[in-house]
């Protein structure tokens, strides 16, 4: 397995882990976020853009949901 390879499965074990988790604390969904830029990388990366350009506008959509329940979760000082 080439290094690239290993990077996309590294990418999509973490989107996978972090979407189970997210119910629980609202940094899974940052770290979902996070995975799918991964993933949008991985697939820019090996040449398979529309893949890559999925997982950006996840990642996006993603981001937006941490912004949005952070700010329920967190009291403000």
């Amino acid at each position: 397995m080439d290094l690239l390879t290993t990077f996309g499965l590294f990418a999509v074990t973490c989107m996978l882990i972090c979407y189970m988790m997210e119910s629980g604390r609202h940094w899974w969904t940052l770290g979902f976020a996070a995975g799918c830029a991964m993933g949008s990388a991985y697939g820019f990366l090996q040449g398979a853009w529309p893949f890559g350009l999925v997982e950006l506008v996840w990642a996006a959509v993603a981001l937006r949901k941490w912004w949005k329940i952070r700010d329920l979760r967190e009291p403000a000082a």
